[in-house]
């Protein structure tokens, strides 16, 4: 480990991936300790357009024990090399072998007994994948997903024929991009240096995004055709959004209190597909990153954080003659799946 952009107590380190068809390939695990560790680990995963700066998510989980570990992925933030195109992929699956070793970096170098995967955005279709895959292992404690992406925020006929249309046309063009880039609405509403709270390295997440290209298009929605057949993720899930979404490309004072990303309808319908223990809770005011929401705002979802993770991470782990064959626990002494939603009225679902 060496000391991070973020300065001490943060430390990374650089995970040798090989190489691909641009070249060399890094991933990059950030770590801060805790001052009075009690074995608990959580490994955050970003988004798209992102990477790890969240600091005072860091600070949340280790003044209450945890050792705090984000992964920076592949071609994203303090990965992302000179000769590569920034945040793309091929296949979700693509990301696995990062998270495969940091998971082993964690539990087997340092020592953790219990792992609650923290995820956002575009991370949380990938933990959940991920998890999903790697079920049999035992990683996952629990999973935390913070406005995962789970469909794409554009109307039914355009999400599903026409952009199967498209992709299927554009199959042997994955570096092509698409003539509709990002909305910088987002951004703005986060970034100090605008009308937000937070600063951040704008080159590695920029208002506007980068380009969206076609091969990572179809990648992202061969993941979410995945995810809505249905996964089997044998660990406690919570799955926190906002109470509303934002749909305007231009600025509104509206943009602070919802989530202007995607649609958070489509959060809680595919929620039940992940696995058979999920907690669904939505919070009036909520921005995208939930984490970067108002004071008060974060305050509540750090609040309902605090109490699940102390419900379904914080027992003794369990004995090896209690776990299942093959390592995965899928009962867990859990009770049955809850959801808890906001009072507002719900909204029709659209197609799938």
């Amino acid at each position: 480990m060496e000391t991070d952009v973020l300065g001490e107590p943060y430390e990374r380190r650089t995970i040798d991936l090989g190489n691909d068809d641009e070249g060399p390939v890094v991933a990059t695990l950030v770590r801060r300790r805790s001052d009075n560790p009690d074995g608990r680990a959580v490994l955050y995963v970003h988004g798209f357009v992102d990477y790890f700066f969240q600091t005072h998510l860091a600070e949340f989980f280790t003044d209450r024990g945890w050792d705090f570990y984000a992964l920076d992925l592949r071609k994203y933030g303090r990965s992302l090399l000179p000769h590569q195109t920034p945040n793309f992929c091929r296949s979700i699956d693509d990301y696995f072998p990062e998270l495969d070793e940091a998971t082993r970096i964690i539990r087997e170098e340092d020592g953790h007994d219990r792992m609650l995967v923290a995820a956002h955005s575009t991370g949380g279709l990938v933990a959940s994948l991920w998890a999903d895959a790697r079920r049999t292992r035992g990683w996952v404690d629990a999973l935390f997903l913070n406005s995962p992406f789970f469909d794409l925020n554009m109307p039914w006929v355009m999400r599903r024929p026409l952009l199967t249309a498209l992709c299927r046309a554009t199959l042997n063009r994955p570096y092509g991009v698409l003539p509709q880039g990002l909305s910088q609405v987002y951004g703005e509403s986060i970034h100090a240096d605008h009308r937000g709270e937070w600063n951040y390295n704008l080159e590695w997440k920029p208002l506007a995004g980068f380009p969206v290209r076609f091969g990572w298009l179809n990648a992202i929605r061969d993941a979410q055709a995945r995810l809505r057949k249905g996964l089997n993720v044998d660990a406690p899930i919570l799955l926190a959004c906002s109470a509303r979404s934002y749909r305007s490309a231009t600025w509104a004072e509206d943009a602070r209190l919802a989530d202007a990303v995607l649609n958070v309808e489509h959060m809680a319908r595919w929620a039940s597909h992940l696995g058979g223990h999920i907690t669904v809770v939505r919070f009036d005011g909520g921005l995208h990153d939930l984490t970067l929401s108002d004071p008060e705002v974060r305050g509540r979802v750090f609040t309902e954080v605090d109490r699940w993770a102390q419900v379904y991470v914080s027992a003794p782990p369990q004995a090896p003659e209690d776990r299942v064959p093959g390592g995965g626990s899928p009962a867990r002494g859990l009770p049955p799946a809850e959801s808890v939603s906001s009072s507002r009225p719900a909204t029709p679902a659209d197609p799938a």
